[in-house]
C-alpha cells in the first residue's frame, strides 16, 4: 500500500510501458513539449473529460472525467469515461437507483496499437474503480479517434499482473529520480520530446569517461 503522497499519475503507465525514459523526462523533470500528435489528442480528451456531459442512456449512466486512485498501485488520475452498466451483479451509486457494473472507457487519437501501452493504462483504470467501488471489472474498451471504433478489452490475470509489475518498477524509478538512457527506434521521429531527449546521443561517451580513457593512455 503506498501512502497518498507517494502516488504517482495512473496515465503515466502508458508512458511507461511505451518509453521508460519519456515517462522519466515528463513525471521526474517535468519536461514537456508539444506537437500536432500531443495537440489532437488533448482536443479529444477535453470533450470526454467534460464533467457536464454525464447523461443517462436506457440503463446505462455516463460519467466523464471522474476522479480515481488506487493505494495498491499508488496511482491517482481521470478516466475520460466510465460506461456504469445496470445490472444485478452490480454496485449501488449514491442518487442512483439499482446496482451497476463500471465499464471504463478510456479515449485515444489515432489507430489500435500492436503493443499493450493503452490496454495497461485501461486496466490500471479499472483496478482504481475496483479498489474504490469493491468490486469486481471484467472488461472496458478503447475509443479510437482515427477509426472512430471501440476495441474491447478483457482485464486477464496477465494483463493485471503486468500493471502491478510495471507501477512498482515506476515507484523505484521516482524513489532513485532515475532517468534511463534513450532506447532509439523509428517510434521516437512522432515524439514531442525528441529535442529534449535527443536520442541520437545514446552511444556518445560522457566527457568524464572520455578524459579517464585518454588520462590512461598518456
Amino acid at each position: 500500500m503506498y501512502p497518498e503522497e507517494d502516488y504517482l499519475q495512473l496515465s503515466g503507465i502508458q508512458h511507461f510501458a511505451f518509453c521508460r525514459r519519456q515517462w522519466a523526462l515528463i513525471h521526474i523533470e517535468q519536461a514537456w513539449a508539444e506537437n500536432f500528435l500531443t495537440t489532437e489528442g488533448n482536443l479529444l480528451h477535453d470533450r470526454a473529460h467534460d464533467q457536464s456531459l454525464q447523461e443517462k442512456r436506457g440503463s446505462v449512466l455516463i460519467v466523464r472525467g471522474l476522479r480515481v486512485s488506487s493505494a495498491t498501485l499508488g496511482f491517482s488520475g481521470t478516466c475520460d469515461v466510465v460506461e456504469f452498466v445496470e445490472a444485478a451483479d452490480g454496485v449501488s451509486l449514491c442518487g442512483h437507483k439499482g446496482t451497476y457494473v463500471p465499464y471504463p472507457v478510456e479515449y485515444k487519437r489515432g489507430k489500435p496499437k500492436a503493443d499493450d501501452c493503452d490496454r495497461l493504462q485501461l486496466c490500471a483504470e479499472a483496478v482504481c474503480l475496483e479498489e474504490m467501488l469493491v468490486c469486481d471489472i471484467p472488461k472496458g474498451a478503447l475509443y479510437y479517434g482515427a477509426e472512430r471504433h471501440r476495441e474491447v478489452v478483457d482485464f486477464t490475470a496477465e494483463l493485471r499482473k503486468k500493471v502491478s509489475q510495471l507501477a512498482n518498477e515506476m515507484h523505484q524509478y521516482y524513489r532513485r529520480q532515475y532517468i534511463p538512457k534513450a532506447r532509439p527506434g523509428s517510434y521516437c521521429w512522432a515524439c514531442s520530446l525528441r529535442d529534449i531527449c535527443i536520442p541520437e546521443l545514446n552511444g556518445v561517451t560522457s566527457v568524464h569517461t572520455y578524459l579517464e580513457q585518454h588520462s590512461q593512455d598518456t
